[in-house]
This record gives C-alpha cells, sequence and structure tokens, in this order.
C-alpha cells in the first residue's frame, strides 16, 4: 500500500488521507476562475440558508410567544362558560321569589345553584378541604377564633365558617375555621 492510497481498514486514517487530498486540489485549483465561482455560489447559498434558518426561528419564537399569550388572556374561558349556567340558576331563583313571593322557592333554587357551583368546581378538580371535627391544620386551615371545649381534644375544629379549596394538591384558599381550645378549669 502506498503513501497516497488510503487505508480502508482505518476510517480515520481513510478521512484523513481523502480530506488531505482534497485540500491539496483545491488548493491547486483554487487560483481557477471556475472553482472561485462555484466556491462563491457555495457560499451564497449557505448564507441564504442562514438567514432563512434565522427567519424561521424568528417567526418561530413569535407565534409561540402569541400563542403563549393567547392561552394566558383565556386560561379562565372553560370556568366562566362552566359558571354561567349557575349564575342563570341564581337569576331564575331570584325572579321566580319575586314573582310569586314564595321564599321557599327562593331557597330552594339557591340550594340548586349552590350545588351547580359545587359540581362545576369538581368539574375543575377544585375540591373542598374537609375540615369539621379534624385536627387544625394550618396549611389547610385559617383559625379565626378559638373557643374552649371540654368535649373535644384542643385544636379541633368545631366549626367551618368559610369553606377552603384545593386545587390538585395545592390549596387554592385555606377553610376559615373556628377551634377548640383548653377549657379553663372550674
Amino acid at each position: 500500500m502506498t503513501q497516497a492510497e488510503p487505508n480502508l481498514n482505518n476510517p480515520q486514517q481513510s478521512a484523513s488521507a481523502s480530506g488531505e487530498s482534497a485540500a491539496d486540489a483545491l488548493a491547486q485549483d483554487s487560483g481557477s476562475p471556475l472553482v472561485k465561482a462555484e466556491m462563491q455560489s457555495k457560499i451564497d447559498d449557505l448564507q441564504l440558508r442562514i438567514i432563512r434558518m434565522q427567519a424561521d426561528t424568528e417567526n418561530f419564537r413569535r407565534r409561540i410567544q402569541r400563542e403563549q399569550d393567547d392561552a394566558r388572556k383565556f386560561e379562565s374561558l372553560r370556568l366562566l362558560r362552566d359558571m354561567l349556567p349557575g349564575l342563570d340558576g341564581l337569576n331564575r331563583a331570584i325572579s321566580s321569589a319575586d314573582q310569586t313571593g314564595d321564599m321557599q322557592t327562593l331557597l330552594d333554587g339557591i340550594k340548586m345553584v349552590a350545588q351547580q357551583f359545587r359540581d362545576t368546581l369538581k368539574a375543575h378538580a377544585a375540591e373542598p378541604i374537609d375540615a369539621l371535627g379534624k385536627p387544625f391544620d394550618p396549611n389547610l386551615h385559617e383559625a379565626l377564633t378559638q373557643i374552649p371545649s371540654a368535649e373535644h381534644e384542643p385544636m379541633t375544629v368545631l366549626q367551618v365558617v368559610e369553606m377552603g379549596y384545593r386545587l390538585h394538591d395545592r390549596v387554592v384558599r385555606p377553610t376559615r375555621v373556628i377551634v377548640s381550645c383548653a377549657a379553663p378549669e372550674a
């Protein structure tokens, strides 16, 4: 095997030999106008491809930004659509009570709307935080006051003032509660 022949068993030597032979040929022919024109054509083509790729990348970035802005802008749309029937039901209950003067009808209508709202929240993965009779947990509950109690352990939730909710594993709003404390000895 001569030095000019590439060794097919050694790919690195083969690649470097072919690279050297191409470089030698280019060095010998680089002075010709035809080679210069071809090289300039390839350079121009590569520059155009780079410019197009940069423009495509910029357009992609702008499109993604626009889509993210729209997603943030309209993220509450589904929840809003699901809440509107509850508001409609509440308005119907009020209207019916105004026409009939029957407070029981109003109360029944409000109960139905409250259940509809609870169902809507559940459909959106919002769950109430169960607190009544449970030990106070500052991660889930907000204590408004303490009441002495002999029947309950200290720091037990005696009353729920305002229901709290969580979305998946995140607390949206803690349950506002009244908790027990030790009863004073008589």
